[in-house]
């Protein structure tokens, strides 16, 4: 089937866009070119044209939480929210440490999401995420995982870091680290600060972000090896990564927007919404983490979407879970800061499309002649309230309820299909 969108916009100029078989044929100046004889016309109204995101960093729940979420619910937060295609991690029941587990993933998203968007699950880098026993790298690489994570569970064991390096390396996989000293501040809370002083909790310093993150950036040195941290959430770990990068390591990482946009004083008033993990730091961190991504020091931007049930949350700050719902709000979040100048737009094609799909092998759009046509168009100027009811996800849990957000994905097409 041929489309031509007409009369979009991409990086504020105005543009046509013409598709085939899936695949982007050409971008032009809108109205330069007559579309073929027999193509279906869509009107953009200069609607935004953007590329298909990445989230190389979600829970999608299932199997064994279906409660939080399932991947149908989630798949259709992500198709909404402007994602084409997602990795899930695999802290799931049982953990996706067998190729069965892989595979089901794999069939349920396929059967309640034929069209897309596209899901990718990481293997689990030890047995159970128990931090012990390696997991079969390879039989999980050939049932479908693009990379390898023990994802919310630090791994203590430098040699089983490198070991799982080296065989995650082979099999041309990355390795993704929570970075966490598991034993600095055990039982924390939130941030180790003025905001856990005042309120009497138990804090977790930066530190043991930033000492896991060294270590990880020394092995992949030493190795020559790629290693990704995951969800950075302070300075010092900021300039860890930069010092690795100055050296040539081959080091990635990513943050979220809640990094970018909300501080320890969230969790005033024991607000278990903003309770996550690592936890939400101070406004000197953030102002870092902005500029790190700002520079592209910090690669991508990742949602790391973790639903969980109303009651769970529903708790005291010590029995709630760590986590907050990710996928229907990111674009919009993300937009916010283009908005106020902290990002551009090209910036925001960037940390959620083009590096991601360049750091884990997947496919990606740049509008350029036989890309997968994977994309959406985007209403920068509707405004919408977060309430439970305008979030597609079965998890409600953010501090961002009740706030009102601009820019909405209005129609979204992936390998040329319209998926609404």
């Amino acid at each position: 089937m041929t489309l031509c969108i007409r009369n979009a916009r991409h990086l504020d100029a105005p543009v046509d866009l013409l598709v085939d078989d899936g695949r982007i044929v050409t971008m032009t100046p809108a109205g330069r070119q007559a579309p073929p004889d027999g193509c279906e016309l869509f009107e953009a109204g200069g609607l935004r044209l953007l590329p298909s995101l990445t989230d190389a960093h979600v829970h999608l729940r299932e199997p064994g939480y279906e409660y939080k979420e399932d991947i149908a619910s989630g798949l259709d937060a992500a198709a909404h929210g402007g994602f084409g295609q997602v990795m899930c991690m695999a802290n799931t029941r049982p953990v996706n440490d067998a190729a069965a587990v892989t595979r089901f993933m794999r069939e349920r998203a396929r059967a309640s999401h034929p069209r897309g968007p596209r899901l990718y699950p990481v293997a689990a880098a030890s047995m159970g995420l128990e931090g012990s026993a390696l997991a079969p790298l390879a039989e999980l690489h050939e049932a479908g995982c693009v990379a390898v994570s023990n994802d919310g569970r630090p791994l203590e064991n430098a040699e089983l870091v490198r070991r799982i390096m080296e065989y995650a390396a082979d099999l041309g996989m990355v390795f993704i680290d929570h970075c966490e000293d598991p034993h600095l501040a055990r039982g924390w809370l939130m941030h180790e600060g003025d905001v856990s002083g005042m309120l009497g909790v138990k804090g977790q310093p930066a530190a043991g972000e930033a000492i896991q993150a060294a270590r990880d950036i020394m092995l992949a040195e030493y190795l020559g090896l790629p290693v990704h941290i995951a969800h950075v959430s302070s300075r010092l770990t900021v300039d860890i990564i930069a010092w690795g990068k100055a050296r040539g390591v081959r080091v990635t990482a990513e943050t979220c927007p809640h990094y970018l946009l909300l501080d320890e004083t969230s969790l005033q008033g024991y607000d278990t919404r903003a309770k996550v993990s690592p936890p939400l730091r101070t406004a000197d961190d953030r102002a870092a983490l902005r500029a790190a991504v700002a520079s592209g020091l910090v690669d991508i931007l990742v949602t790391d979407h973790a639903p969980h049930a109303a009651h769970e949350k529903d708790e005291t700050l010590d029995a709630a879970p760590c986590g907050l719902t990710g996928l229907d709000l990111a674009l919009s979040l993300t937009w916010g800061l283009v908005c106020e100048g902290a990002l551009g737009e090209a910036d925001l094609h960037r940390l959620w499309s083009r590096r991601p799909a360049e750091i884990f092998g997947l496919p990606c759009n740049g509008f350029a002649p036989g890309d997968p046509a994977d994309f959406f168009l985007f209403d920068p100027d509707a405004t919408w309230t977060v309430t439970p009811e305008s979030l597609r996800s079965r998890g409600k849990n953010t501090p961002f309820l009740g706030m009102e957000l601009q820019g909405r994905v209005r129609h979204h097409w992936l390998g040329g299909i319209p998926l609404f």
